[in-house]
């Protein structure tokens, strides 16, 4: 790796022991020291709990099927930085990083020198993302809030082409706030007046709160619920709906991931897109959007990384229902089900723990500690799922241990889950990628 690179990425993970975040117009400022990159692009704006990562994919693979450029600013990335920043479906090279990073640290260290204070962690990628995108001359930027929507850096965005907010659930609530009702209220925040709204219906707290906020500044509001379509099939590698309208009643729908949740943020993605499509006047092409849709791959959203090996970085209770729920539909009678599971500690793996073990009856749980510092203890994690589940719990120091321990005891046609955590996720993909090249072997 070169170190070039390697001396960037040390200096952004570095940014949160020196700087916190800043109020927007710091933010405003910040990009205006960068030459107002984008402020000419058509942006599509998206926040919520869970599921924005996937709508913001799905946004990217209609319009570049429909022939635009895109680039897209989504967070967090599973084992590079880079991946935080597209391009037409890929991820800036390292010497694009290296190159990005300079010309920000420069208005970064100039800003320091006039005593205006550093930019953040998030709000350096996203001066880094939106400098990206200007250069590759992109037509549609595609805006994945951070943590929350309202103080979020991405929030100085004037008017987007539409609006997206996601399921919303109780997460980060120290942060944004104890109940649904709080929560929604800072994902509402990035809705501004007259631009159209399209969002996740099917939490009546979460939903009533984005529909009053629609009203008082004259947005048209799209609530999609479960009812908006049906699944037809579902595996562990893909999963088949229809819509109810009459006007899809023709098209198939399939997307690569076998979670029972991905529909609902292709909906929402697809009812983005119609939205987009009448406001800039060209004609919305169901067929060609369906064939976009097949091409998505989503990682670490019940991904299948090996035979029988799926993993999903859901990690909060509302993630984790939703993967239970596949879990459970795809339960075969007969069929061993290992899982292995960790969490970091601002979670409430107790509950996420508790939660699995209660509703999956495993044959085998393994918990290990993840090399974040937040990472809860394997003996911890053991000890919550020996208190809820008959299953045999087994707990290994690392990762790669337990891993390693799990492929060992899976059957040829069992199925490991490896669930709780998108640091699990990263350091499962750094491993099968190190075995690849031979550096590791299992």
């Amino acid at each position: 790796m070169n170190k070039d690179y390697q001396n960037a990425v040390k200096y952004i993970e570095a940014i949160p022991k020196f700087t916190e975040k800043h109020p927007l117009w710091h933010v405003r400022k910040f990009i205006d020291y960068l030459g107002g990159p984008c402020r000419d692009k058509k942006v599509i704006h998206v926040a919520g709990t869970n599921g924005k990562g996937s709508v913001c994919a799905y946004i990217q693979a209609i319009i570049e099927a429909e022939g635009n450029r895109t680039g897209l600013f989504t967070s967090p990335h599973l084992v590079k930085l880079n991946e935080r920043i597209r391009i037409q479906n890929q991820d800036i090279s390292d010497p694009e990083f290296v190159h990005l990073f300079e010309r920000v640290k420069a208005v970064a260290e100039a800003m320091e020198r006039e005593q205006m204070g550093h930019p953040s962690y998030f709000e350096f990628l996203f001066g880094m993302a939106l400098c990206a995108f200007e250069q590759a001359r992109v037509e549609y930027v595609i805006l994945e809030t951070g943590l929350g929507g309202r103080l979020d850096a991405t929030n100085i965005v004037p008017l987007p082409l539409v609006t997206v907010i996601t399921a919303i659930g109780l997460d980060h609530t120290d942060i944004l706030g104890d109940t649904i009702e709080e929560i929604a209220a800072e994902k509402a925040g990035i809705i501004k007046p007259g631009v159209p709204v399209v969002c996740d219906g099917n939490n009546p707290a979460a939903a009533r709160v984005i529909r009053e906020r629609c009203a008082g500044l004259g947005c048209v509001c799209r609530e999609i619920a479960k009812n908006a379509y049906e699944i037809k099939k579902n595996t562990t590698k893909d999963i088949a709906f229809s819509f109810s309208s009459a006007y899809y009643e023709d098209i198939a729908w399939n997307l690569r991931s076998g979670g029972r949740y991905q529909p609902m943020n292709a909906v929402l993605a697809i009812t983005a897109m119609e939205v987009i499509a009448k406001g800039q006047a060209f004609a919305a092409n169901p067929v060609v959007w369906a064939k976009a849709l097949r091409e998505v791959r989503r990682p670490g959203r019940m991904e299948e990384v090996l035979p029988g090996v799926i993993l999903d970085g859901g990690h909060n209770l509302e993630a984790i229902r939703a993967v239970t729920e596949t879990i459970l539909q795809l339960a075969v009678p007969g069929r061993q089900c290992i899982i292995l599971y960790t969490a970091v500690a601002d979670k409430k793996y107790d509950e996420t723990a508790g939660y699995l073990a209660e509703h999956i009856k495993a044959d085998l749980y393994v918990t290990a500690t993840l090399m974040d510092r937040r990472g809860v203890s394997g003996e911890t994690l053991g000890e919550v799922l020996r208190s809820r589940t008959g299953s045999n719990v087994a707990v290994r120091e690392t990762v790669k241990e337990a891993f390693q321990f799990a492929l060992k005891q899976k059957e040829p046609d069992g199925v490991l889950y490896c669930l709780g955590s998108l640091y699990l996720v990263g350091e499962i993909k750094e491993l099968l990628k190190r075995r690849n090249k031979g550096i590791v072997e299992f």
